[in-house]
């Protein structure tokens, strides 16, 4: 692990290189998958699940009866907490929910604004080395919540060609209409172009690895919207010396086992954290599996010792982590500086795991620096926000000179000729 004591201002862009990177090769690698959806649909789907997931695939669709046999192979304890999280998730979206706008903005001028849910919408679910159930809640919840009419997901199969019970368990509860067994660059491709089985979506929704974000922000290019760019997780944990070092490390360690491009970034301005942090995660994680793959998003994590929390909040706020925690003792006034992150957590007992699986809120994050601009995944991220205007005689007449003269001015003849017809010598109002 990287352990860098109050570095300059010239070293944080290093300090803040994210680890995964997608090449020229990778993006050529993309851009034909993509190609070959489009040109031989189902049969590229079977042919890179034989390739890349070891897999012989007969029908692309989950079955009902899969499902149904998925259902009691799921735990009544894990049923439970699902329902539980769905609950919370729910009602945090639902609180979301926009009413419609209306405003005279002059005398027979009425403008309207209405929420409009996307009506077709795919969502990804990675499988590789995690069955993200949860991700199924946090994209399927808030798509039926604001009213899409058709949500299909795409995930891979496993080796025997079938798809973890609880993810099947939980999309049937969420009331995705259609599982489909695809996974990776070309799950995403599929939902973009569309194949025989599967229908071409309007949206695509979902983290995934750097394969998957390529391949959505090639199909974005082309016209089909997604969420925003989500690849390889991460965190930045601020910290101070009233911080416990096993809450640190455990989340340093939750994040690392997302995956080996995951990144951990501790700042403090307590050296004593910062020498006890390596040892308390050598500790922590001989309790833990998955040791090999943890310790390559460990290799590239930094402990960063900082002057004062100034100066860790413009670090945090110039990274723009996906998921921020605040474990110190001011962290809901420090909290009030946050400018760019995905999500939030304030104080010693909030760690990510709870965003992540149940508190309500959503855990499908802009990364790689993309908090500058892009939300997490919301009730707003499911629906189109449509104007409509009103004009009355009086209305058009009152904004006739207004709009005839910008017209004129930009020498747009035709847009004033639209308003002259109306007002004018020749029009309805005279």
């Amino acid at each position: 692990m990287n352990v860098t004591h109050y570095p300059s201002h010239e070293q944080w862009p290093g300090l803040m290189l994210r680890a995964a990177t997608v090449t020229s090769d990778a993006r050529a690698a993309v851009a034909d998958i993509i190609v070959n959806v489009r040109q031989h649909g189902d049969e590229a789907l079977r042919d890179y699940a034989r390739r890349f997931d070891n897999v012989e695939l007969g029908s692309l669709v989950v079955s009902d009866e899969e499902i149904a046999q998925a259902a009691e192979l799921v735990s009544d304890d894990l049923k439970h907490s699902i329902k539980q999280a769905k609950a919370n998730i729910e009602a945090f979206h639902q609180a979301q929910r926009m009413h419609d706008i209306e405003v005279e903005t002059m005398p027979g001028v009425t403008c309207t604004q209405r929420a409009v849910p996307i009506t077709s919408v795919g969502l990804y679910v990675p499988g590789g080395n995690s069955p993200l159930f949860s991700t199924v809640l946090m994209l399927a919840v808030p798509a039926r919540v604001a009213g899409c009419k058709r949500v299909v997901m795409c995930t891979p199969a496993r080796r025997d060609g079938t798809v973890h019970p609880a993810i099947l368990y939980t999309a049937a509860l969420c009331g995705v209409d259609a599982v489909y067994k695809v996974g990776g660059a070309q799950a995403i491709a599929a939902m973009a172009v569309g194949t025989e089985t599967i229908g071409a979506v309007s949206k695509i929704f979902g983290p995934g690895n750097r394969w998957v974000m390529e391949a959505k922000m090639q199909v974005s290019s082309a016209g089909v919207a997604i969420d925003m760019p989500a690849g390889p997780s991460e965190v930045l944990i601020i910290a101070d010396e009233h911080a416990e070092a096993s809450h640190v490390a455990s989340d340093f360690l939750s994040q690392a086992e997302h995956g080996p491009d995951s990144q951990s970034m501790l700042l403090t301005t307590s050296l004593e954290l910062a020498q006890q942090l390596p040892e308390v995660i050598e500790e922590l994680l001989n309790r833990l599996p998955r040791r090999e793959m943890m310790e390559k998003s460990l290799s590239h994590s930094h402990i960063i010792v900082l002057q004062s929390d100034e100066e860790m909040m413009e670090f945090s706020n110039a990274y723009a982590p996906e998921h921020l925690i605040i474990n110190h003792e001011k962290a809901c006034e420090l909290a009030q500086k946050v400018e760019n992150a995905g999500s939030v957590f304030l104080g010693p007992y909030s760690p990510e795991s709870a965003g992540d699986y149940a508190s309500g809120t959503n855990h499908t994050l802009p990364t790689s620096g993309y908090a500058t601009a892009y939300s997490g995944v919301n009730l707003d991220s499911f629906i189109k926000k449509i104007t409509f205007q009103r004009l009355t005689q009086e209305g058009i007449k009152g904004l006739a000179h207004t709009v005839m003269t910008m017209a004129e001015a930009e020498d747009l003849m035709a847009h004033r000729l639209a308003v002259e017809v109306r007002v004018g010598p020749y029009g309805a109002i005279g």
